[in-house]
């Protein structure tokens, strides 16, 4: 099995207060994996490590994406090389309109871009979200609901077609319809030669999306790892039951 991210023995400090201790994760292309943990976790923590803000210092360890060694790559450099963050809450940016921002977006990553293959593929790829063209004229997340910003954001991931996925709480507050939608857009978008990691409290969003393996996350450490059946054992059981042992 390939492997598209590793991550060995990895320490990140945040305002000088030690957040993960010593975290190692192998995520295999074609997969879908799930990162579950009560809040304080860690979670976040390390979904901004694998996309490198400065705010959070790698002390030790090594992240290897695709086979390279990125622990002191730029977010942007990461970005290029095929890693997408949906965000828990997108930020509103006035004045860019969706489809301004995905077409500057789509240049830096592609260097054959074509303007006529963009137009094509963003229609392609909001219809299959039933997103509608006035939407992409609106600036980016001004005034959009909580679930016409998640949309957004799956709108990205399917334009931008990247080799890893993560999804940072996505399922947060999300209506029934919405989240079917998110579901969607990942199960049409993965391969095998894609990724995709979900961060999640609960099991609700891993219903629409079955993930492959799912890691637990505790106090900064990975204290758990398994298959599918192991969300469902979580969600009977919570996470005292791992705690305690």
């Amino acid at each position: 099995m390939q492997k598209i991210l590793e991550i060995k023995d990895l320490h990140v400090e945040v305002e000088r207060k030690e957040i993960l201790k010593g975290i190692n994760m192998i995520l295999d292309l074609g997969k879908i994996n799930a990162l579950m943990g009560p809040n304080g976790s860690g979670k976040s923590t390390l979904v901004n490590a694998i996309m490198g803000h400065p705010k959070y210092i790698i002390t030790k360890g090594e992240i290897i994406f695709d086979g390279e060694d990125i622990t002191t790559l730029s977010p942007d450099k990461r970005a290029k090389k095929g890693i997408f963050l949906s965000f828990q809450y997108p930020r509103e940016i006035s004045g860019v309109s969706v489809s301004k921002f995905l077409k500057t977006a789509s240049k830096e990553l592609d260097p054959n871009f074509s303007l006529f293959e963009f137009k094509k593929n963003l229609k392609e790829k909001r219809e299959i979200l039933g997103i509608t063209s006035e939407m992409t004229e609106r600036y980016l997340n001004e005034g959009f609901s909580g679930g016409e910003k998640k949309k957004n954001e799956i709108l990205q991931m399917l334009v931008f077609n990247p080799k890893l996925i993560i999804l940072d709480e996505t399922d947060s507050g999300l209506d029934i319809d919405s989240l079917k939608t998110v579901a969607k857009g990942v199960n049409k978008i993965m391969d095998k030669k894609k990724s995709v990691l979900i961060i999640t409290h609960y099991k609700r969003i891993l219903e629409y999306i079955k993930p492959d393996k799912v890691f637990i996350m505790i106090n900064g450490k990975i204290a758990l790892e398994g298959d599918g059946k192991l969300a469902d054992e979580l969600d009977e059981r919570g996470y005292g039951w791992i705690e305690e042992n």
